[in-house]
């Protein structure tokens, strides 16, 4: 007959953003111990509040399956010497199976006999292992963060104050930190008292009766429900973040959702800065308006009952008036401080010890920024805002607001900017210039915010190589991947006219002229394209392209990411929508294979002797210069369409030309033919690449 078991662990107060992968991991760990063991079970749900990690596996099996198994061992050759007696393999066969030879019989196997030797392990009663087995899961649990407590070795990550290990109604006995389990549970902290579970199925209902609701999905349901509710008797719009929703989730154990005010005077403050002080200090929802305007209310979630609420309500409006009154004195503060005196303070704070302070990093980025400019040929206005953004595009990273609130970066400058006079563009520009700040985030509206970006990225990631901090595997502290992928978003979103290879050596022609540079810049040169090409296959992958359609444009450069980009869509479009492709391609291949093998540079007209190469010859001089403007272009459709439609002039060449003369001038001018078409096709891809089902 099978029973439940229950396994809670209960703690002092864990971090929130900690609880969720514990929870999962305690699950995993049980199922796995669980299927290791052979023991046979039903439904696994885990369960998590701040002071406890619990799971119930429903119909575990109260015996162990009986295993029988069928092992193979050596072939009879080797298991058998010349004089037919075991060999040494074979009776070490035997001792690792804890068999007698007697036992071995001979099996076929693909036309060779093998040893094979039948085993038979009875299982035994699920009680008798639970306690080291439950054990074995508590050693095994890792956090990112430890601790140990008393005198105790035993680390996890906060102390354990009580176990209960429920197999049915019997209790399993175990100790940890001289905790031992029982069947005692305790509920919320001040609303209510140690509770019996008198058997894992009524674990869930036992805890609510103590105000613990212990489901997570059910506590997040109950938030979201009370919220939505709020916010529709109110007519708001309560604005919730996935990532502090999930926060909220973990420090409550009952949750009921209230509401608060501030003084309105608060709201002549930059709604990100009265936001940021609620989300991040307090924990609190914001309020929107229907045009997402910030309303003087909040929502904050308590780990409690209904009692009161008008009073906790009041305690909390004290304490967020408090945050707020700060955030209004940094705000004033800030402003009394011109720009030229903010920059001057960059000069005391260290980028990186090898690569200067931040003030150097800002003349660095101004020049990048200066040259980068110059290289589009922007008009004069644009170039002087480019300029002036560069210059202080950082100074708000020495304000007390930015200080207090790091994450405000760029849109304290913005504000700052604006107030004191800064024109428009340069005000956007200095919030832009760290977009895209994350994956899937906008990139830079204006030229000004997209080349100070590129800039800025750029700088940190020639400095970083030059002095050898390169991502390798997961370990990127600097997030150069994230920024280079940026650029790379940056150059397409804006169509910039820019090699890869023209950022890199502006940006090291920077740091070599201000002697920083600490390796040869033509090795980072190289370092930095296979880095960005990353950067660029992983767009393309994004970007729904087959892999052999991404690998087959990449072989043919990335240099230019428009283009590249441009190649694989109409490439991705061409194989999806013409089935006679395929034919084409090979044609393709059958001109590359050969093309390797000429030696000649050019074409001579006047060696042209069959009809179909005179053909091809002719088809290839039509279709070439075009070809190379619309590549040019970034028309990459009409591009390949030109390509393609050399496809009957390469068909009739092969099938009425010897390529490989007697003649030895015949034959290298034949050969350069193809080698001079195949220069053109490898601008586009490597057809060799495409793959067919």
């Amino acid at each position: 007959m099978a029973k439940d078991l229950l396994f809670e662990i209960g703690l002092e107060e864990v971090p929130a953003r900690f609880i969720r992968a514990a929870m999962d991991q305690l699950k995993d760990r049980m199922v796995k111990w669980l299927a290791d063991s052979v023991i046979t079970h039903g439904e696994v749900q885990a369960f998590a509040t701040p002071r406890r990690l619990a799971v119930i596996v429903q119909d575990v099996a109260e015996k162990q399956e009986d295993v029988h198994e069928e092992v193979k061992g050596p072939s009879r050759k080797i298991a058998l010497d010349e004089n037919g007696q075991w060999s040494k393999a074979a009776l070490g066969f035997a001792r690792s199976q804890g068999v007698d030879p007697e036992q071995f019989t001979f099996k076929d196997l693909g036309g060779t006999e093998y040893i094979y030797v039948s085993k038979s392990t009875t299982g035994i009663e699920t009680s008798a292992i639970l306690a080291e087995g439950l054990l074995g899961i508590l050693h095994s649990m890792t956090f990112p963060k430890n601790m140990r407590w008393g005198t105790h070795e035993f680390k996890f990550v906060r102390p354990i104050r009580w176990l209960v290990a429920l197999f049915g109604k019997d209790i399993i006995d175990i100790e940890i930190t001289d905790v031992k389990s029982g069947n005692v549970s305790r509920g919320h902290r001040f609303l209510g008292t140690d509770t019996v579970i008198s058997e894992p199925s009524a674990y869930i209902e036992a805890l609510r009766a103590q105000h613990v609701i212990v489901d997570v999905n059910e506590r997040e349901q109950l938030i979201s429900s009370q919220i939505e509710e709020l916010a529709r008797s109110k007519s708001w719009n309560i604005a919730v973040k996935e990532d502090l929703l999930e926060e909220v989730l973990f420090l409550v154990e009952v949750p009921t959702v209230l509401f608060g005010t501030f003084e309105e005077s608060f709201l002549n403050i930059p709604q990100e800065v009265l936001i940021t002080s609620m989300r991040e200090h307090q924990r609190y929802f914001p309020v929107l308006d229907s045009q997402g305007s910030l309303l003087p209310y909040f929502v904050t979630v308590r780990n409690g009952g209904s009692v009161a609420l008008d009073t906790i309500a009041k305690g909390n409006e004290k304490v967020l008036r408090a945050r707020l009154s700060d955030a209004k004195f940094f705000y004033e503060e800030d402003q009394k401080m011109p720009i030229k005196d903010a920059l001057s303070k960059l000069e005391s704070i260290i980028f990186h010890e090898e690569l200067g302070t931040v003030g150097d990093k800002v003349r660095r980025i101004r020049r990048i920024a200066d040259s980068l400019s110059e290289k589009l040929s922007l008009e004069t206005s644009t170039v002087e805002e480019v300029s002036r953004t560069a210059e202080v595009c950082k100074f708000d990273l020495v304000t007390q607001m930015v200080y207090e609130f790091p994450e405000l970066q760029g849109v304290m400058g913005e504000d700052y900017a604006r107030k004191a006079g800064e024109p428009e563009a340069v005000a956007k520009g200095i919030f832009e210039h760290y977009q895209p700040r994350f994956a899937g985030d906008s990139v830079p509206a204006s030229m000004v915010g997209a080349i100070v970006s590129i800039a800025d990225k750029m700088d940190t990631i020639a400095g970083c190589f030059s002095i050898g901090i390169i991502p390798t595997g997961s370990q990127d502290p600097y997030a150069l991947r994230r920024q280079a992928a940026g650029i790379v978003q940056i150059v397409l979103e804006h169509k910039l006219p820019l090699l890869l290879s023209d950022i890199f050596t502006i940006a090291l022609d920077v740091h070599e002229d201000m002697g920083i540079l600490k390796r040869s810049a033509l090795e980072i040169r190289k370092d930095l394209l296979d880095f960005f090409g990353l950067r660029v296959k992983k767009t393309l992958s994004d970007s729904s392209l087959r892999y052999d359609v991404v690998d087959a444009v990449i072989a043919a450069g990335y240099d230019d990411v428009v283009s590249v980009v441009a190649r694989g869509t109409a490439l991705m479009d061409t194989v999806n929508a013409d089935s006679e492709f395929k034919t084409t391609v090979e044609s393709f291949n059958r001109v590359s294979n050969l093309a390797s093998k000429a030696s000649a540079e050019k074409v001579r007209s006047d060696l042209l002797q069959e009809e179909a190469e005179k053909n091809l010859y002719s088809a290839w001089q039509k279709v070439s210069g075009e070809y190379r403007q619309q590549l040019s272009a970034s028309n990459s459709a009409g591009a390949l369409e030109l390509l393609s439609s050399l496809k009957p002039s390469i068909t009739g060449f092969f099938d009425s030309v010897m390529v490989m003369a007697e003649d030895e001038r015949i034959r290298n001018n034949r050969l350069a033919l193809l080698a001079a078409i195949d220069e053109d096709l490898k601008t586009f891809a490597d057809f060799s690449k495409l793959v067919w089902a």
